[in-house]
């Protein structure tokens, strides 16, 4: 029955369903519940830090379960993308009651959207990589699955991925640079996957081509169904999706630079290149996203296996109360600056601590 435990990951779509039905000030509730309710109950919560034992990691690894709560996601973001535009489009909403929609369907296509595709597009099974594209498309970010992959996991924790977030630097300005950044590298990693089989950009194999012809149809498909309303309704949920994500980038490296050996490459990714977090309710939540230093340790590792490593810098709280005060750039840097490691930090950097 422990395993069912991520099942609360859905509790993020209940409430976007609540919002759904309620209607009214209610629309807003799903912003509430995943950064007001959800970081009290960290608080109030233990952190774990256990580790699976050598004969549980084995037998979690090999059941199917963990695999169908992932894959049980598609359906629930696609309910809640075509409901939602039709609801909208048929039914007389006050203005500030879209609002709350938007923002509330936006974090559904963040958590049980962009983090699950993340986590399958890790998969080596060539379906569930489709699955993880999908979960991208409602916020416009396929272009994530070559970046991530093939970049990202290269370049974390150095001035070279748009990913990782500087010493200093605000999360207002890192969506900015990480979003721009990660689209550019997309083009960039992309052009030469095709070189190297001596293809041109213009190819049926380029998938960045496909990304961006996909999602344009997504949207004229959007306009043509549900009219401007729902074209705007779209487009705007897809960004909060994409900056809840940014936003969770953000938190994830800040600070952590790996070192540039003497060769010019840098040192290999280490478990102390990203922020670790036991809290109990972010790690069920976000398929044990939390888990980051050994996600990035070892990219192959399912959610449920990860594990915590001593020597992983530890966030003194759980990630969505984390995205919270990064929102508040002077509280963020009074708490954070002081915890990364002096060696990472940049030559004579100001703390704002």
């Amino acid at each position: 029955m422990k395993d069912l435990k991520y099942l609360a990951a859905f509790t993020i779509p209940i409430s976007a369903l609540i919002s759904l039905y309620l209607k009214g000030y209610w629309s807003f509730f799903t912003p509430v519940y995943a950064f007001a309710i959800i970081p009290l109950l960290e608080i109030v919560l233990p952190v774990d830090s256990s580790n699976l034992s050598p004969e549980e990691r084995e037998e979690k690894k090999k059941s199917p379960l963990f695999d169908w709560l992932l894959y049980l996601n598609v359906p629930v973001v696609y309910f809640f993308l075509t409901y939602t535009l039709f609801d909208i489009t048929t039914t007389t909403y006050q203005t500030y009651e879209i609002i709350g929609l938007v923002f509330s369907i936006g974090i559904v296509f963040g958590v049980n959207g962009i983090n699950v595709g993340h986590e399958l597009g890790h998969r080596q099974n060539t379906p569930e990589r489709y699955l993880a594209k999908l979960l991208l498309l409602p916020s416009f970010y396929m272009h994530f699955y070559i970046e991530h992959n093939f970049g990202h996991h290269a370049k974390a924790a150095t001035s070279e991925d748009p990913a990782t977030a500087s010493y200093n630097q605000s999360v207002y300005s890192f969506w900015f640079t990480s979003t721009f950044g990660q689209y550019v590298n997309a083009w960039k990693i992309q052009k030469s996957l095709l070189e190297k089989e001596n293809r041109s950009l213009v190819s049926l194999q380029n998938d960045m081509l496909w990304y961006t012809l996909i999602q344009i149809l997504f949207l004229i498909s959007v306009y043509l169904l549900f009219g401007m309303l729902g074209l705007v309704f779209a487009l705007a949920s897809g960004i909060v999706g994409f900056l809840l994500l940014e936003t969770v980038n953000y938190i994830e490296h800040y600070g952590l630079m790996r070192k540039k050996m003497p060769s010019g490459r840098y040192e290999r990714v280490k478990e102390c290149h990203s922020w670790n977090s036991n809290h109990v309710i972010g790690r069920i939540v976000l398929y044990e996203l939390t888990r980051h230093s050994d996600h990035h340790y070892k990219s192959s590792k399912k959610y449920q296996i990860l594990d915590y490593h001593d020597i992983s810098p530890q966030m003194p709280f759980g990630y969505p109360t984390s995205m919270v005060l990064s929102l508040i750039p002077p509280l963020w840097f009074y708490i954070m600056n002081p915890r990364v490691p002096k060696d990472m930090k940049p030559t004579n950097s100001l703390s704002i601590a």
